[in-house]
């Protein structure tokens, strides 16, 4: 039963994100919780929260099918980041000239499915 979840938006960079999405792809899904919720990383809250609603996205289309889905069978089948819009902003700089700073976005894609 496969099952997604996106995230756009998110504040930071697309590449520092790729760390965390190569950490928990093909992992097990509550395996991959677990390396989240104890990961460094500023964005691994962000994957766990999305990796937590494609979990929950599969159990809801499985009860929509009348099907049994069990947990504890879902893998992450892909995990992939892709920028999202920059924010720009304008900072100070020497004899009244301005430079622009450019903020990254990503947007985060996870899909779980469950193991033949």
């Amino acid at each position: 039963m496969e099952a997604r979840a996106e995230s756009k938006g998110n504040r930071g960079s697309a590449r520092k994100m790729r760390l965390v999405a190569d950490l928990i792809r093909g992992k097990n899904a509550a395996v991959a919780i677990g390396l989240l919720q104890f990961s460094k990383k500023g964005s691994a809250e962000i994957f766990e929260k999305t990796l937590k609603s494609a979990i929950s996205n599969s159990r809801n289309k499985a009860e929509g099918l009348g099907e049994f889905l069990d947990v504890d069978e879902l893998f992450v089948k892909e995990v992939y980041v892709n920028e999202g819009p920059k924010l720009k902003r304008w900072r100070a700089a020497a004899q009244g000239r301005a430079t622009p700073i450019r903020k990254g976005t990503a947007h985060v894609t996870v899909v779980v499915d469950k193991r033949d």
